[in-house]
């Protein structure tokens, strides 16, 4: 069985400190933001993150925008699976609306 200093990473240096929630989001996120990401240029595997939205290719050198932690994708966690779902709409139960002829 892992110990808790296995899951959490470079979150270890919190220590006791936070609770354990709010690290292991914490490590999640970290450790998406500091990985190489693909580069929509030149499809390479060589996009690191500069700032907070900002990107840059160590490849094609081309710097761009895109979300603050990742490039496109969310990061989920176990409380956002369940709300980032999209409800399913049932049409069974809605009804065509009627046409009525104007007599004239």
């Amino acid at each position: 069985m892992l110990r808790t200093e296995e899951k959490l990473g470079s979150v270890k240096r919190f220590g006791a400190r936070y609770g354990r929630k709010p690290k292991l989001k914490f490590s999640k996120i970290e450790a998406e933001q500091r990985k190489l990401h693909k580069c929509p240029y030149c499809n390479k595997e060589a996009v690191r993150r500069v700032a907070v939205g900002i990107w840059k290719c160590r490849k094609c050198y081309v710097k761009f925008t895109g979300k603050a932690y990742s490039l496109s994708k969310k990061i989920m966690t176990k409380e956002t699976e369940m709300i980032a779902e999209e409800p399913e709409i049932i049409k069974e139960g809605i009804e065509q609306p009627i046409q009525v002829a104007d007599e004239a």
